[in-house]
């Protein structure tokens, strides 16, 4: 039975994608009922497609990105899945970064992902993660499975992001060092503003509701409220971004 049970466990192993949003990303509603092979390669369609050649190469039957992935159209899944995205990022087998802005001779800090509100996430619930530059060759030719073990990487991560390399490496979701986390946010930037908060509910494990239409402000307040009410540290709210 323990066999049969990592046979099919590794069968149904997955990868996600993490990346900066661009034109013409593809929906649940352009690639349902199509092969994504026949489909256009104009912009998010051609990313789909590469993102899904390098998830077989290595492999792995199943991709799972986030701009055709959810019914974005359903304010209940919306709801769920701005609540369980860290878990899934975190159970995944492989998170695969395309820097769309990084050259094959470029380094990691030059691209606008480090300074986006979702990939902090992204860069932190996956176990293995690993970098691919605008033309989908492997960051600096690192054949590593896993770039958060190379040491060079994790130094360039380090200093980028200004996060300490053991929480690259092992990181909980939770109300620990609250105020380091929120700092961590402090330089990120989303499309929509609310999503300021929502983008931090996975890494302090907190479920709120989600509430599209809201200022960042309300946002940012229901969720500082959230962290003092289960933690009992109010020095938060000291914090300004």
């Amino acid at each position: 039975m323990e066999l049969i049970h990592a046979d099919i466990s590794r069968h149904f192993q997955y990868v996600t994608l993490s990346h900066r949003w661009g034109e013409h990303e593809p929906s649940l509603r352009d690639i349902e009922g199509h092969t994504i092979y026949d489909m256009s390669i104009k912009g998010g369609f051609g990313k789909l497609q590469a993102f899904c050649r390098v998830a077989l190469d290595l492999d792995y039957l199943w991709a799972w990105s986030d701009t055709c992935c959810i019914d974005k159209d359903s304010s209940a899944e919306v709801q769920e899945t701005i609540g369980s995205m860290f878990t899934w990022y975190r159970q995944s087998a492989l998170t695969i970064v395309h820097l769309s802005d990084v050259p094959g001779t470029g380094s990691l800090g030059s691209s606008e992902w480090f300074r986006r509100g979702w990939t902090l996430q992204e860069l932190l619930a996956p176990r293995n993660v690993v970098f691919y530059t605008e033309n989908w060759s492997l960051y600096k030719n690192l054949a590593s499975s896993n770039h958060k073990t190379d040491i060079a990487v994790l130094a360039e991560l380090e200093n980028e992001t200004g996060i300490d390399r053991r929480f690259l490496r092992n990181f909980f979701p939770g109300l620990d060092d609250v105020r380091s986390r929120l700092q961590w946010a402090s330089l990120r930037r989303t499309t929509r503003p609310e999503d300021v908060a929502y983008s931090l509910f996975g890494i302090f494990n907190l479920h709120l509701p989600v509430m599209y239409g809201e200022s960042a402000e309300n946002a940012l307040g229901r969720l500082l409220a959230e962290i003092v009410s289960q933690s009992g540290d109010i020095s938060v709210l000291d914090w300004i971004g």
